[in-house]
């Protein structure tokens, strides 16, 4: 797949969107060509069509399993530290893909926008969704714009969907899960719920803590090059990584053993849920991942991981034992124990 040249930036655009802006006319034309083309423009997107034509010839070249994911963001604030809804949606979707040891190609865009959104602010989240896409090597080539009344949505939401290929012989799996395997994270936890929490105001901190929103697909690739057995793999958005870890201790039919200890998190997050009585573990993330692999083979990925900017702070957190089945069990500081359970309802709503 080749990507034309970086996007350039849009010179914003005046006033603000209207219903008109949503009704199949000139001025959704209008909105479109402003903003969408100049930020996505590559030649599937092109011709405007309402699907994109992919070559099957690229996509069996690279593997021989298609990957498919959707998804929809719906964060508030639009723009916080460290990120923004538009780099979110590709970060988010593009992980998903990488999730199965997929390399990610395509993704779609479908913005839905509240009347009265500022143009300028539209085009700095499109043009910044255009970044991120690029930075990763995908292209966005297709989508579709609504817009609704005041007050029916939050400002603006975007549904994106992405296609990748699977090579093969990567079997990831949530079943894949085995005795003496190794629990490893890429990184510190919870840094996206906080800085989430900060943008809205909700917590009065001095230090600034940044979003880790962040394509992980590249990491995947180069721990599949140190192992290319990797069993489970899954990143820690909502629900965080108790979330993640339970669902494959419940999928797998095994116990997964975490050594508080060895979990890395950041000294202000961890002040932070302190304060708020929050756990990390269950905090949201956009730029890190649970892998599992086979225990033989976890100092491998780990200097891999390490090696890698997005994996800097890797960090072998725990082993999958054979019980008790369906179970997460913490490893205190304090040296004793406690069940790290599956999450129920939203610690922080509307985090991605």
């Amino acid at each position: 797949m080749k990507l034309d040249d970086h996007p350039g930036n849009i010179p914003p655009p005046s006033g603000v969107v209207t219903m008109a802006h949503g009704g199949g006319g000139r001025a959704m034309r209008t909105l479109i060509e402003r903003i969408v083309l100049p930020a996505f423009n590559n030649p599937l997107l092109a011709p405007l069509e309402d699907q994109a034509r992919v070559p099957l010839a690229e996509l069996t070249a690279l593997g021989d399993r298609l990957a498919f994911t959707t998804d929809s963001y719906v964060v508030t604030p639009l723009t916080f530290p460290g990120g923004d809804i538009g780099k979110l949606a590709v970060c988010g979707t593009v992980n998903d893909l990488a999730m199965s040891g997929a390399r990610p190609l395509y993704l779609t865009c479908g913005l839905v926008i509240e009347e009265g959104l500022e143009m300028a602010q539209l085009a700095q989240l499109v043009q910044s969704m255009a970044h991120t896409a690029h930075a990763a090597g995908v292209a966005i080539v297709t989508g579709d714009t609504k817009v609704v009344e005041r007050g029916a949505a939050d400002k603006l939401f975007i549904n994106t969907a992405g296609i990748g290929v699977v090579a093969a012989g990567v079997n990831i799996s949530a079943t894949r899960a085995r005795p003496g395997d190794a629990v490893i994270v890429n990184g510190s936890l919870g840094d996206h719920g906080v800085a989430i929490l900060l943008a809205r105001n909700e917590l009065a901190l001095a230090a600034e803590v940044l979003s880790d929103c962040q394509p992980l697909h590249e990491l995947v690739a180069a721990m599949l090059v140190a192992c290319p057995d990797i069993h489970c793999l899954r990143d820690a958005t909502r629900g965080g990584v108790a979330t993640v870890l339970n669902e494959f201790a419940l999928s797998s039919k095994v116990g997964i053993r975490l050594r508080e200890a060895d979990i890395p998190v950041n000294e202000v997050v961890r002040g932070a849920c302190e304060i708020l009585g929050l756990d990390p573990l269950y905090l949201a993330n956009e730029g890190k991942l649970v892998a599992i692999v086979p225990g033989e083979s976890a100092d491998m990925v780990l200097a891999a991981m390490r090696a890698h900017p997005a994996g800097r702070e890797a960090a072998i957190v725990g082993t999958v034992t054979a019980d008790p089945v369906g179970s997460v069990v913490l490893s205190t500081a304090f040296g004793g124990y406690r069940v790290v359970d599956m999450l129920v309802g939203e610690q922080l709503p509307r985090i991605c």
